[in-house]
């Protein structure tokens, strides 16, 4: 009778055993399967280069593309050098990849503000690379002191990356 408990008992813990793994592939599996068919239907792998256009696969984003087209800064940067850091490659992608995801999520949802605002963090994307590729001519204009505060190159350059109209912000940590 003992031993009949016991065979219960394994076969019970065998058949539970396998429950959670294959959950988890399937999980993996559907997920998985739409976001390879998201990327690819999105056209995903065109944000991967450096091409502005791409930019303007969505429709939402004409109007940036457009505003860059007669910005000052449209001969000698792209997207990529704007809005993506330039310290490295790992940051430049994981930009990349977390704007992608939640622009797509965005525009799929349709819960984006039109016209496109640009969120904090990527003000301070910005922000940076303004200081990259300017320090020679800003060095005077930057905090004195690690991480104090300093007026954002957009409060009075708001039409160098794109012809239109931005909000002036302050950063901090320049």
């Amino acid at each position: 009778m003992a031993s009949h408990l016991a065979d219960t008992s394994s076969e019970r813990k065998w058949a539970t055993g396998w429950i959670l793994p294959l959950l988890a592939a399937l999980s993996l599996g559907i997920f998985g399967g739409l976001g390879v068919f998201t990327f690819g239907y999105g056209e995903g792998y065109a944000y991967l280069g450096n091409d502005p256009q791409s930019c303007a696969n969505c429709h939402v984003m004409q109007e940036s593309y457009d505003s860059w087209l007669k910005s000052s800064h449209h001969a000698v940067a792209g997207c990529n050098d704007c809005h993506t850091p330039h310290d490295n490659l790992l940051a430049k992608y994981w930009t990349k990849a977390d704007n992608g995801f939640f622009h797509s999520l965005a525009f799929t949802t349709g819960e984006f503000k039109d016209p496109i605002q640009i969120k904090e963090r990527n003000s301070n994307v910005v922000q940076a690379a303004c200081l990259h590729c300017h320090t020679d001519l800003v060095n005077h204009m930057l905090p004195v002191e690690k991480g104090g505060d300093m007026l954002s190159c957009v409060h009075c350059h708001q039409s160098v990356g794109h012809a239109q109209s931005v909000a002036p912000r302050r950063y901090e940590g320049y």
